[in-house]
């Protein structure tokens, strides 16, 4: 399997998800930065046009109601030669306010009181990109299922009860950015898009609130799958996004992503970085499937970024967008995000 970010074929499909870190502290500032040409935006912007997706989920990018961010993002993107000419999100939970404690700190209305992380609503969003049209009426959003109705949902306690309320936890949505399923028409055939972007599992106590909430939000796509929690999709689809969750090095739960990537109805392609790419091998995992570096006191090169075909889908070749960190192209990766954007090929039949 290629690990090189070639040029697809003609007849096969290049997929793509990136965390984009494009969120800004507060509305209508990443439009703003984007116009004024803003290094990290155009980076961003370079790398997604050097690897040339037919279809990319961004994480960490702010949404606005008319996705004029987006569309300007996407602008630079047609500036450096490769054009989209379908955009789509949705509103995220992301800095959706509850009027609650959230966190258990005894304060209201702070960006850890939102229904995902966020200091105002939008921030830090999710988005699709396409070469192909999104079908509008099988859009399914599932950001809006409050966590306690998950079949078997993790909820947080203390020896007093409930984390951080029981109030808090009746309007507790499981998504911490959104669950989405979007098909997409590409010719005669559909490929559904399943992605999300999950909490990661820290910045929490003794309650393990959001490694409780990371684990459940990646179980969610199993229950899917089952049929328990609503329609499952029909194949073909690819699951794709971040899950914040390492199967090997890190904190979190890893039976969830574990149990995921050994779901017979899902294969792992396990994208890899070039052999040129040398981030430093801080844990017991293969390095080389590592999407995301964070430096020290950070938790060092982990794999957060997946993208799951279905079984039944023909996987050409698969790659970690990394070059070499002394050449142009490496360079702009990092300033675009410590994030590296991930990518598929596929045959459709």
């Amino acid at each position: 399997m290629s690990v090189a970010a070639t040029a697809n074929s003609a007849d096969s499909i290049r997929i793509a998800t990136f965390h984009t870190e494009l969120a800004r502290k507060g509305p209508g500032l990443l439009l703003r930065d984007i116009l004024r040409g803003d290094p990290q935006a155009e980076a961003v912007a370079g790398v997604i046009a050097s690897v040339a997706p037919d279809i990319i989920v961004l994480q960490g990018i702010d949404y606005d109601l008319d996705l004029m961010a987006l569309r300007a993002l996407r602008d630079r993107i047609d500036a450096r030669g490769h054009t989209f000419p379908h955009a789509f999100a949705l509103s995220p939970n992301t800095g959706r306010a509850t009027g609650l404690d959230m966190d258990g700190d005894g304060k209201r209305g702070e960006a850890r009181d939102a229904q995902g992380y966020g200091p105002f609503a939008g921030e830090g969003g999710m988005a699709i990109l396409s070469r192909f049209p999104v079908d509008p009426a099988g859009v399914r959003d599932f950001s809006d299922l409050l966590w306690a109705d998950l079949p078997w949902a993790r909820l947080p306690s203390t020896p007093s009860g409930p984390f951080p309320s029981a109030e808090a936890q009746a309007i507790q949505r499981l998504s911490t950015t959104g669950h989405w399923l979007v098909p997409v028409k590409i010719g005669g055939q559909r490929l559904t898009l399943l992605t999300f972007h999950a909490s990661p599992p820290a910045f929490d106590g003794p309650e393990d609130r959001n490694g409780l909430r990371n684990h459940d939000e990646i179980v969610f796509w199993r229950h899917l799958l089952d049929g328990s929690v609503a329609m499952p999709p029909v194949n073909p689809f690819v699951l794709l996004g971040v899950a914040n969750l390492d199967p090997v090095d890190g904190g979190g739960h890893k039976a969830a992503i574990l149990d995921l990537l050994n779901d017979p109805r899902l294969q792992d392609p396990r994208p890899m970085r070039p052999a040129s790419a040398h981030l430093a091998e801080t844990g017991q995992s293969d390095p080389r499937l590592d999407t995301a570096s964070w430096p020290a006191p950070g938790p060092g090169d982990l794999r957060v970024s997946y993208i799951l075909p279905s079984a039944e889908l023909d996987i050409v070749q698969a790659g970690v967008h990394d070059p070499p960190s002394d050449g142009v192209a490496g360079r702009e990766a990092e300033q675009a995000s410590r994030h590296r954007l991930v990518w598929i090929d596929l045959h459709l039949d």
